[in-house]
């Protein structure tokens, strides 16, 4: 198992229900796990490209990189990425 730690990047912006929720499950599967993770939390406002390419579209959410979930987050699932990458 590495010592780094795995990203989990989710793509959000201001006001978005969706975005809360899937960060709360983030957190609550990240903490229940012996795993090095870093949430990472990108507002897709903030950069006219992500603006442009997620727009409405969000959460959107990455492991180590690579496109996870869309709109909603599987605890479950999610679990699973994460001691798979780890």
């Amino acid at each position: 198992m590495s010592d780094d730690p795995i990203t989990v990047s989710i793509y959000t912006r201001e006001d978005c229900a969706l975005c809360a929720v899937a960060h709360g499950t983030v957190v609550r599967v990240v903490d229940g796990l012996d795993v090095p993770v870093e949430v990472d939390l990108v507002d897709v406002d903030d950069d006219p490209e992500l603006a442009a390419e997620y727009g409405e579209r969000v959460p959107y959410v990455f492991v180590d990189g690579r496109p996870a979930f869309k709109y909603e987050v599987d605890e479950r699932e999610l679990r699973l990425k994460l001691l798979a990458a780890a």
